[in-house]
């Protein structure tokens, strides 16, 4: 183990110093990967292992440095990656507190405090998913199970249906095929101008789900949109949901840990009259990858969706403790120890930081935009995604060539029929200068290949 220590120490130096020389890597064009890279595995051992590990790591896209905008998470905390690293070689698995021990209880406390900041009662409780996807599709299969308990038994009958924003996560209709719903049986819920949800146009749509015989069962509410990073407003959607018998779910996987900030956490106000909600702590909280919980309000409904009797695995410890009996996976790797290492390490104070950090990042680059001609905003206050155009260059050619040529990585979006550049502040570990030489790289880089963009600048000066 030594060696295989040193050598990680190794890869680790000669990473971090990439990372500060040329932020963003060279990418491998997808068609070019095998060739340029050796992934082959074959009979023997590979005589230049640690050449070819170190080759694959430093080709890798860098998502832990100031140049990294592109996804809804960012940056490397070190307190976070300090219990990720530990979760390794302590290599637990989640699912009885016979293997789990101590583990168990960092999971709980993580989960207790999290209900306890959302205002849930004390019957509430939850679990850690492989994703904000998954965590999305526990609520869904919660809510069907509440609708009618005999469908675990016997299937569904009748058409079910889905409420979502047209502007929530994808996974809410691929969720819907998975669970045997089906795709067409989601409604997409027309949006307001800031990308939230209209709760009139729910109320009508739902109005004519049960005239035609249908039956609605799910509300989908967004807490940060995957675009705008808009927030719905919970508590007239919690008036329609309860006046029709419906589950209301928030999903916060993006934006969620707002709940930490006092500043912020009016956003979802009225949160705490939701069923279910979700918050990947690997996004607004950068730990490493995953880290996504999702609490509820009443813990019977994790276990009447998700419990399982297996004599050869609960044989100590009662239910409580057995977190696999409220988990959708036997085998579970330890999410909890990064996110509490951090939590720990900085407090509940440390993480508001973090995460109105974030939101001041956002509006230094929303000001910068507002004064400068040459731009277009299409985003608003109180989002921590900043959503622009540069001289008229179309979104995907700019965020296209900006990564081609390894100078930032950021990525695009649509709303309203408007395609634009998408900048993430997530990465609270950026200083306010970071968000301003992002705009200089991206200027500097326009002017000096002006060729790739002349047709969209021409079109712009006219």
């Amino acid at each position: 183990m030594n060696y295989e220590l040193d050598l990680f120490n190794k890869l680790a130096h000669k990473l971090f110093e990439a990372e500060g020389e040329h932020p963003v890597t060279k990418p491998i064009p997808a068609g070019e990967l095998f060739r340029q890279l050796d992934l082959t595995l074959k009979e023997n051992p590979d005589p230049n292992f640690e050449s070819t590990i170190e080759n694959l790591i430093l080709s890798t896209p860098r998502t832990a440095t100031k140049l990294f905008f592109n996804q809804l998470f960012g940056g490397r905390n070190p307190k976070a990656t300090l219990g990720d690293l530990l979760a390794v070689l302590l290599n637990n698995s989640m699912y009885t507190y016979k293997v789990a021990g101590p583990q168990v209880g960092v999971e709980k406390e993580i989960l207790h405090n999290i209900c306890n900041l959302i205002g849930y009662p004390n019957t509430s409780d939850g679990t850690f998913a492989p994703g904000g996807s998954m965590s999305n599709f526990m609520a869904m299969v919660m809510a069907r199970d509440n609708f009618n308990e005999t469908i675990r038994l016997k299937g569904a009958q009748g058409k079910m249906i889905v409420y979502t924003s047209a502007e929530s996560h994808y996974s809410i209709p691929k969720n819907a095929s998975l669970m045997g719903v089906g795709r067409d049986q989601v409604r997409f819920v027309a949006t307001d101008a800031y990308g939230k949800m209209l709760p009139e146009a729910l109320q009508k749509l739902i109005e004519k789900d049960i005239e035609d015989g249908n039956h609605p069962f799910f509300v989908n509410a967004t807490a940060g949109t995957t675009v705008l990073g808009a927030f719905d407003s919970i508590e007239p959607l919690s008036e329609i949901c309860k006046k029709h018998n419906l589950w209301l779910h928030v999903d916060g996987a993006y934006c969620g840990s707002i709940i930490f900030s006092n500043k912020y956490k009016h956003l979802v106000h009225g949160l705490e009259l939701s069923n279910s909600f979700s918050v990947n702590a690997h996004k607004m909280m950068g730990t490493p990858l995953t880290c996504s919980i999702i609490v509820t309000r009443d813990k019977k409904h994790l276990n009447n969706s998700f419990s399982n009797d297996a004599a050869y695995l609960y044989q100590t410890d009662g239910d409580d403790y057995n977190l696999g009996k409220t988990s959708i996976q036997c085998g579970r790797r330890n999410d909890a120890l990064k996110f509490w290492t951090l939590w720990k390490s900085v407090g509940t104070s440390g993480l508001e930081k973090i995460v109105d950090q974030q939101f001041q990042l956002a509006e230094v680059a929303r000001n910068y935009i507002k004064d400068n001609s040459d731009y277009t905003l299409y985003s608003f206050d109180d989002s921590i995604s900043v959503c622009f155009n540069y001289k008229n260059i179309p979104a995907q050619q700019l965020c296209t060539a900006l990564y081609e040529h390894a100078e930032l990585m950021v990525g695009y979006g649509t709303f309203q029929e408007n395609e634009f550049v998408r900048l993430v502040t997530i990465n609270s570990g950026n200083k306010d200068e970071d968000i301003l030489n992002f705009f200089k790289i991206l200027e500097n880089f326009v002017e000096e290949n002006e060729a790739l963009f002349s047709e969209a600048i021409a079109e712009e000066k006219v």
